[in-house]
């Protein structure tokens, strides 16, 4: 009886360790399962940033290129209007001086009316 006692144990003995080895290769085929989830949720999310920067610059550039085109505009309106400004003050810059000058040179002292009235 002893040796079949012992055959016994040993039978659940085997089927202990072949349950232990089941059971480690479900917690290893987990473990693998999580480490590919999280893999696969990164490119995903790697993906998905990569696709929406790609709008942001799409949009980006859609807007951005009017406020150049105003800032062209509102330069070469500036610079037309600094020539014109030249120009003018070519033509008539010497008799602005000249009246200036005589203005400051001949005073002609006047009451004000405000004053004279009183």
């Amino acid at each position: 009886m002893s040796a079949q006692n012992s055959a016994g144990i040993q039978t659940l003995l085997d089927a202990e360790r072949e349950a232990q080895k089941i059971v480690q290769q479900a917690r290893e085929y987990r473990t693998k399962r999580i480490k590919d989830a999280r893999t696969e949720a990164q490119r995903e999310i790697d993906e998905y940033r990569r696709r929406k920067e790609e709008e942001f610059k799409k949009f980006e550039a859609e807007h951005t290129s009017g406020y150049k085109k105003a800032e062209e505009e509102a330069d070469k309106d500036a610079e037309d209007q600094l020539a014109e400004i030249r120009e003018v003050g070519k033509k008539v810059g010497d008799k602005v001086v000249e009246d200036l000058i005589a203005a400051v040179v001949d005073v002609r002292p006047e009451v004000p009316e405000k004053i004279a009235a009183a």
